[in-house]
């Protein structure tokens, strides 16, 4: 019997090489993997992360001012975020795109604070702001 040439292997059933089949199926498992893990890895290297901005509100004598309103406006999409911020005057935001720009004030029976702007190109990922209002006499 002559062995078949290459141009005959193709015409025969696959199970007819079943080393080759079972290699095959390793092989492409093998390159599979390769890639889903060379994805994940340049998809988490291309996102960047996310940013927060944290502190709290106080008097100029740096008392604490609770249940005073923070709010943080994306100027890229013009969103507005809110926090009554807590018993020691803390606020958080979270989860904040750090390709925009923001723009943070506080405000406390008619006072406000400064309005404070936080740039994209400030590459920290946790930012800590305290907001200072000033009474009005």
């Amino acid at each position: 019997m002559t062995r078949p040439t290459a141009a005959h292997r193709s015409a025969l059933p696959a199970d007819h090489f079943p080393a080759l089949r079972a290699g095959g199926r390793v092989a492409l498992l093998t390159v599979f993997l390769i890639l889903f893990f060379l994805a994940a890895f340049a998809a988490s290297a291309q996102s960047p992360a996310l940013k927060t901005v944290h502190g709290a509100v106080l008097t100029k004598s740096e008392d604490p001012i609770a249940e005073a309103v923070v709010f943080l406006k994306n100027l890229q999409n013009g969103s507005v975020r809110s926090y009554i911020s807590d018993d020691a005057g803390g606020y958080r935001f979270s989860g904040l795109d750090p390709n925009a720009d923001y723009e943070i004030h506080a405000e406390f029976k008619g006072d406000s604070s400064a309005v404070r702007r936080l740039s994209n190109l400030d590459n920290r990922k946790d930012i800590y702001l305290n907001l200072i209002i000033a009474h009005k006499k």
